[in-house]
């Protein structure tokens, strides 16, 4: 009986042992278990929190892409408007040169027209000068040649308004400077001292009617008027190109 009881009991403390022991250790694979649960939590967190990292990082990557793809559009935009306007000053410029050509032209023309009319002046004041003398008051200013004379020498007198048999023959070698230039006209001018206009214009009109009646010039290149000489009475002719024309180039020039 002693024995069965004994044994029971060592049956006894050895379950209890072997109980104490698996509970020992299950206490113990808890806790194992709780740290591993706890890492695993932490590393969820991590990965939630890198997560939510990416996903802004992504938004801003992609907000950026965005950007530059509006910045592509305004620059690829901006470089047609660009290639709009660089043709635009092309034609222009293409332009100002047709145009600077054009005026380039017409200068050119005015140009060897004035050159044309010194040369003219200069011939009629060579011809002039052989024709009537080296004493005889020749010169020249704006392109035309001058010749003066006096009054009485033309008319015998200051006041007189036919010209002299004596004078006939010097108007007859400014006829023939006219004839030799048939490009020129000239203006007659009687100049007066005294304020009276009336009779250097008569005086004037005398000589234009001689070139025209004896010596055959043409109306249309002569032209007579009476001025007031200042301190200076007379007669001038001036020998110049046909001014009249010249403009009328000019005119026609510019308007084209």
């Amino acid at each position: 009986m002693k024995r069965i009881a004994l044994t029971t009991c060592i049956v006894l403390f050895t379950a209890m042992a072997v109980y104490s022991q698996r509970k020992s250790d299950l206490i113990a694979e808890i806790a194992v278990l709780k740290s591993q649960l706890d890492s695993v939590k932490s590393e969820v967190a991590d990965a939630r929190n890198n997560e939510r990292i990416s996903l802004a990082e992504a938004e801003s990557y992609k907000t950026q892409v965005t950007e530059l793809q509006d910045a592509n559009t305004t620059l690829m935009k901006n470089l047609n408007n660009f290639a709009e306007v660089s043709n635009k000053n092309t034609d222009i410029v293409t332009s100002a040169m047709s145009s600077l050509q054009s005026k380039e032209a017409q200068l050119k023309n005015i140009k060897d027209a004035l050159a044309s009319n010194d040369s003219t002046a200069l011939v009629v004041l060579t011809n002039a000068k052989r024709t009537l003398g080296e004493n005889a008051k020749i010169g020249v200013a704006n392109g035309a040649v001058i010749i003066s004379s006096g009054l009485t020498t033309i008319f015998g007198s200051d006041t007189g308004k036919t010209v002299t048999p004596e004078s006939e023959e010097w108007i007859g070698k400014i006829a023939g400077v006219l004839k030799a230039n048939l490009e020129t006209s000239v203006t007659i001018e009687g100049l007066s001292m005294t304020g009276d206009l009336n009779t250097p214009a008569q005086q004037a009109l005398a000589i234009e009617t001689l070139l025209q009646s004896k010596f055959e010039i043409a109306p249309e290149r002569i032209l007579s008027l009476g001025k007031d000489g200042n301190l200076k009475e007379g007669v001038v002719f001036k020998i110049h190109p046909k001014y009249k024309a010249f403009y009328s180039m000019v005119k026609e020039e510019m308007k084209n």
